[in-house]
């Protein structure tokens, strides 16, 4: 099991810094995660989030690709419905030949409306959609489609499907899961022996929403803002109302009432060793990743967190 950093590159403006130095920022401590022993690390895609979610996955998957050495890089996930299956083949494999065979690609099938609006894309076929680009990049990267292609073949592809259908889809075609829920595992199988794979071939992965700290309980209570400007936005493109101010508010009051928040769990570094071992025993995983940050989190606290991450779970995990 590989364990890596999950990047949304969010930068919110109650917190903002200017961009280039936020990228800049992001790209210096991913480096200095691989030098602690981070295994990968992974990006997310939306468009318009007016903190500046991470558009174009790609794109920066090439820069990591050109500042580091050893880490995997993934995408968790690209929107396929948004684009052509020869454009994101041909750009696969250029990240795949910086890096030296080093990409984990990733697709999903996208689910904010105003997206599938601004592209042109199908969001009722999104998921048919999604399944035949999937088959259509995997052809063109394993059997010279495109040129240059990629260092690695196969190339790893992923699906970030979830729901029981969604399992059984990701199943039938061959791909790795982007999921860490146990009751996704059986239609997983079931699909993979559906579509005539071999069930010793399945790998899933997924994001584990722990930070790693030295003070659980405190470090809790100072993320609450950043949660909650990250579930308030996420409310919004859902057509929803709900304010950071109100959604840190509803948080403080669970946090005060049961001892914990959803969406965050904050442990010291034995105990999340000990409970990603236990969210990922007797599964095919092959990548946990944990947030990088949430938007606009300290940078005190995003680099605590790493190094707890990469220097103490990993050691214990392996161990």
């Amino acid at each position: 099991m590989k364990l890596g950093m999950f990047l949304d590159m969010r930068n919110p403006a109650p917190w903002r810094r200017p961009w280039a130095d936020h990228y800049r920022q992001m790209l210096d401590r991913v480096v200095w995660a691989e030098s602690l022993g981070a295994d990968s690390v992974w990006m997310t895609e939306h468009h318009f989030f007016d903190d500046g979610y991470l558009p174009q996955p790609l794109t920066l998957a090439a820069a990591i690709a050109a500042r580091t050495e050893r880490i995997r890089i993934g995408t968790a996930v690209l929107v396929a419905p948004h684009r052509h299956r020869v454009h994101i083949a041909e750009e696969a494999a250029i990240v795949d030949l910086v890096s030296n065979g080093r990409l984990e690609l990733g697709m999903g099938a996208g689910w904010a409306a105003r997206e599938f609006d601004a592209f042109g894309s199908d969001h009722a076929r999104r998921y048919a959609v999604t399944d035949s680009v999937f088959a259509k990049v995997r052809a063109l990267l394993t059997d010279g489609g495109v040129t240059p292609g990629p260092v690695q073949r196969p190339l790893p592809m992923w699906l970030g499907y979830q729901g029981p259908r969604g399992a059984a889809r990701a199943g039938r075609l061959g791909a790795g899961l982007l999921t860490l829920d146990r009751a996704l595992m059986a239609p997983y199988f079931a699909g993979l022996e559906e579509g005539g794979h071999d069930a010793a071939g399945a790998r899933t992965g997924g994001v584990m929403d722990i930070v790693v700290a030295d003070d659980p309980d405190r470090t809790t209570r100072e993320l609450l803002p950043y949660l909650a400007h990250q579930v308030a936005s996420y409310q919004r493109e859902r057509g929803g109302t709900t304010s950071a101010a109100d959604a840190e508010e509803e948080l403080r009051s669970t946090l005060d009432r049961t001892g914990s928040v959803p969406g965050l769990t904050v442990l010291t570094a034995d105990d999340a060793a000990a409970e990603i071992r236990r969210r990922t025993e007797g599964m095919p995983v092959e990548h946990v990743y944990l947030w990088a940050s949430l938007g606009g989190m300290p940078d005190r606290l995003v680099d605590r967190h790493l190094e707890l991450l990469f220097t103490k779970v990993a050691p214990l995990l392996r161990g």
